[in-house]
């Protein structure tokens, strides 16, 4: 409530009524009725209440105004005792004594206030010190936070980056692998060229040294045939000489010889394992997988063979009718063979291996798969073996048989056999022989229990073991006419 709204009250409530005393305002009022005075009295009490109101109003808006502890001396001086004395007039009971027990007890109060007030405010001076500290504390929380998070992302960029180089050099490490692998390769086709240039250089030198023998015939010719002696020109067409002129087979006997024994050997460490890990693939039974390896180097062998004499027999033909000049039928077909082994139908010798083996009674073979898994193996054999049949002489596998006496001198025991067992259980590789010399070993499994087997061999070289005596004429005979001999039992 404002001032103005005060000053508006007090004009409006009459002032001889409110300065006169109480029983002076009884007197003066009786010629008024009691209702009159009643409602005189009531309107008087509603006005005081109403200013007592406003004012206290106007006191509550001032001791606000002063803050939290403003102007409690004088409310405590001046309006507590004023109450008190309102109060204690009202009520006769109350005596000096309990007036003055009453100003102690609001002394006593006063004081507990004051050092309730002044606790008061050292706790709030406190709290705020401790408030400051708090703050002071929080901001260099907050920085070292903002640090940490600085540290936090520096090291998530460096860690990106370390990790993008992580992966640049995996790629470049991946990179100079397949670079690596890539070179390899190269050098191995490298390798293998430089193995073919060998092989072409050393047929290159058998072909000079063949020229240079026809070169040198050729000048001794030239010379016979320039010379004006008749018995010279009549020598020049029965010389013996020409008789005995080399032919390519013959000259190239030593190096192709030496090729197909390393080649030979190259079959029983590459081709052979190679075939052991397919067929192992579909046998469990090592033995098994050896003696397919075994028969099918055996029968290879002998279709090579077949097939060498075959073709032989047609290239005699052939040349048959145009034949002639210094050298035999027979050293000519054999050269046309050496010259032209790629004619040989090598396909079909597989073939007639795979049909050998499929009834072989010896080995057995899932039915699910055939014995062209290991064609490989058969189809270098046989190439091999039909070139081995152009030698002089030429070279063969040894006979062998389960159950056979064991010979140290042509087989090397194989590492699971029994050192001290006599008798061959099983063969795991054949032997090369010339003549009776062996010129590779073969390889066989030697085991206590073996029993001889008078089963009938499907070897190729079973077929030249022949009766002694028969052997002994064959024998006669070539050394009497070793081109005729071999001619004849083609």
């Amino acid at each position: 409530m404002t001032d103005l709204n005060l000053t508006q009250a007090l004009h409006r409530c009459p002032r001889p009524a409110i300065a006169i005393s109480v029983p002076r305002w009884l007197f003066q009022e009786l010629v008024i009725s009691c209702d009159q005075n009643l409602n005189k009295c009531c309107e008087l009490i509603e006005l005081t209440a109403k200013i007592q109101g406003q004012l206290f109003a106007i006191l509550n808006h001032t001791a606000a105004e002063g803050g939290h502890y403003a102007g409690v001396d004088t409310l405590k001086t001046r309006l507590l005792p004023w109450l008190g004395t309102c109060f204690s007039m009202a009520r006769s009971s109350v005596t000096d004594d309990t007036s003055l027990q009453l100003i102690q007890d609001s002394a006593e109060k006063d004081r507990r206030i004051r050092e309730l007030s002044a606790s008061h405010d050292s706790e709030l001076q406190m709290k705020d010190t401790q408030l400051c500290s708090t703050l002071r504390q929080l901001d260099s929380i907050r920085a070292e936070l903002v640090d940490t998070q600085n540290e936090l992302d520096e090291t998530k960029s460096k860690s990106a980056t370390t990790l993008l180089a992580t992966e640049d050099e995996i790629l470049q490490l991946k990179a100079d692998l397949r670079s690596a692998h890539e070179q390899v390769e190269i050098y191995k086709r490298k390798l293998e060229a430089l193995d073919d240039n060998e092989r072409q250089i050393r047929l290159l030198r058998d072909e000079v040294s063949y020229l240079s023998t026809e070169k040198v015939m050729l000048q001794e010719r030239l010379v016979k045939s320039r010379s004006p002696s008749p018995s010279l020109r009549h020598s020049r067409s029965s010389s013996p000489m020409r008789s005995e002129s080399p032919t390519r087979a013959q000259l190239t006997n030593t190096s192709r010889y030496a090729r197909l024994v390393s080649r030979f050997s190259d079959l029983y460490a590459v081709e052979r394992l190679e075939a052991q890990t397919l067929l192992r693939r579909h046998i469990a039974d090592l033995e098994m997988v050896q003696k397919i390896i075994f028969i099918a180097v055996m029968e290879s062998f002998k279709t090579a063979k077949l097939a060498y004499r075959q073709f032989k027999l047609r290239v005699r033909k052939t040349l048959s009718p145009s034949h002639f000049g210094i050298e035999s039928l027979e050293d000519a077909a054999v050269d046309y063979i050496v010259r032209n082994l790629d004619l040989y139908d090598i396909q079909a010798s597989v073939n007639d291996v795979i049909n050998a083996m499929n009834v072989n009674p010896r080995i057995s073979f899932p039915p699910e798969v055939d014995f062209v898994l290991i064609s490989s193996l058969i189809r270098e054999t046989c190439r091999v073996a039909f070139a081995m049949q152009t030698l002089e002489p030429p070279l063969d596998l040894a006979f062998a048989s389960d159950g056979e006496l064991y010979n140290d001198s042509r087989y090397r025991r194989s590492y699971d056999s029994e050192f001290t067992a006599p008798l061959v259980m099983y063969h795991v590789w054949p032997a090369l022989v010339e003549g009776d010399v062996v010129v590779v070993k073969g390889e066989a499994v030697t085991r206590r229990g073996a029993t001889w087997s008078r089963s009938r061999s499907t070897s190729p070289v079973r077929s030249r073991s022949l009766s002694p005596s028969r052997n002994l004429t064959f024998i006669s005979k070539r050394s009497l006419s070793p081109q005729r001999l071999r001619a004849s039992h083609l």
